[in-house]
């Protein structure tokens, strides 16, 4: 006998998780959704919210409400080589609600998507559980294994979905194949205060063999150092105060406070990865978000392809789910319509990595901005064709018939 049972029961408390859980439960249809963690706090969460992000929040109706919560707005990005600032993407120009960036702890995300499913009475969040492998028979998913900190538990589903991210212990469970893209870089992780006189931008900042990217948090700064993949021991050996000096070289404004960093301990790796499903499901199961495509943080478009994903696997599966029709060729079709969006994506961050960043780090001479970048400089309109592929991606994502609110 099952613990539980419900019509579709997704694993991972994250923002393709949270999402799908809200769409399918708001259109009448009974949810589990399982966060492993007692909470959403996460060093490695990301915290862009992509205009293509908060215009699903519009279409809600929720985007006022989701507004209010702290953040930041960045209608521009910007690249520093050195002393010379390139603009890169402009959003201001995109045809949304909300034409800008918004940067906001993903925790705070995920508990708002959390407490409007809370509201709903077909959504229930069970954390401090564990999805750890489908139940089979009959040839396909009827449902997953958990466990809580008290003991092991069987929720019986309809579908079950894999959302628990790029290390999905149901996606090696079910046994799918995962294709591997490479990825010749790593970033270490870490918070450096924010001064009264600093600029207000999120920015990128690149020199001679280094780079790093700087994230306005309010009165902090989340940074991102990029280093060659499998670096990190080469960087250790030679100390943290020449790590703290290769900021200073980077960065010379930080000099006053790269002594935050007191230890190694402060400063955590982020190991990336760029992969995907040939296959994103099984009869009963479908994976999405990092689960199906580890995506690179360049861009920071993790978050909104995760997210994309969530609404387009809505849009396809609430009918079926609610009238218990579900079939293969509806899981299919999810999959048909975001592998597009992920090959292109992965395909140019790949690019940017082996053409770009990888060349940089390994340069010795002097860096100057790329032709191609200082044509952003010159023309400011080219800069709205990055923001548009930042902002919105490829075959952006909208809310639905299927997902009218039902009770």
């Amino acid at each position: 006998m099952a613990d539980l049972t419900t019509t579709c029961c997704i694993a991972g408390g994250g923002p393709a998780g949270m999402m799908l859980g809200f769409l399918l439960a708001r259109a009448g249809i009974d949810v589990i959704v399982l966060e492993k963690h007692a909470d959403f706090l996460r060093d490695f969460r990301g915290d862009t919210i992509h205009p293509s992000t908060m215009q699903l929040m519009h279409e809600l109706g929720l985007l006022d409400e989701f507004l209010k919560l702290p953040h930041t707005k960045e209608r521009h990005i910007v690249a520093r080589f050195g002393s010379e600032a390139i603009p890169i993407a402009d959003f201001s120009h995109l045809s949304v609600k909300a034409p800008y960036i918004a940067f906001m702890p993903q925790w705070d995300f995920l508990d708002f998507l959390a407490d409007r499913g809370r509201e709903l009475p077909r959504f229930r969040l069970l954390m401090n559980t564990r999805g750890e492998a489908p139940i089979s028979a009959g040839g396909r998913v009827v449902g997953l294994k958990a466990r809580t900190p008290e003991r092991e538990i069987s929720i019986k589903a309809d579908l079950v979905v894999a959302a628990d991210g790029r290390h999905s212990d149901i996606r090696q469970a079910a046994g799918f194949a995962v294709t591997t893209l490479g990825a010749p870089i790593d970033v270490l992780w870490f918070r450096l205060s924010r001064k009264s006189g600093d600029d207000n931008q999120t920015f990128g900042q690149v020199a001679q063999g280094r780079f790093m990217v700087m994230l306005n948090r309010g009165d902090y700064w989340q940074c991102a150092f990029v280093i060659p993949k499998g670096s990190l021991e080469q960087l250790r050996a030679a100390g943290l105060e020449a790590f703290r000096q290769n900021l200073v070289a980077l960065s010379p404004s930080l000099a006053d406070r790269v002594a935050e960093l007191k230890g190694w301990d402060d400063i955590k790796l982020l190991s990336v990865a760029v992969d995907r499903l040939a296959r994103w499901w099984k009869p009963g199961l479908i994976c999405i978000g990092d689960a199906a495509h580890a995506m690179s943080p360049i861009g920071g478009v993790g978050v909104n392809l995760a997210i994309q994903d969530a609404v387009a696997a809505a849009n396809r599966l609430a009918a079926p789910l609610r009238e218990k029709r579900l079939s293969d060729v509806d899981l299919a079709a999810v999959q048909g319509r975001r592998m597009f969006p992920t090959k292109v994506t992965q395909a140019m961050q790949i690019a940017i990595q082996n053409r770009v960043i990888t060349p940089l780090l390994a340069g010795a001479a002097p860096v100057r901005p790329p032709f191609v970048l200082r044509l952003l400089k010159w023309f400011p309109a080219l800069r709205r064709i990055p923001a548009r592929m930042v902002g919105m991606g490829v075959r952006p994502e909208h809310i639905g018939p299927e997902l009218t609110p039902r009770p």
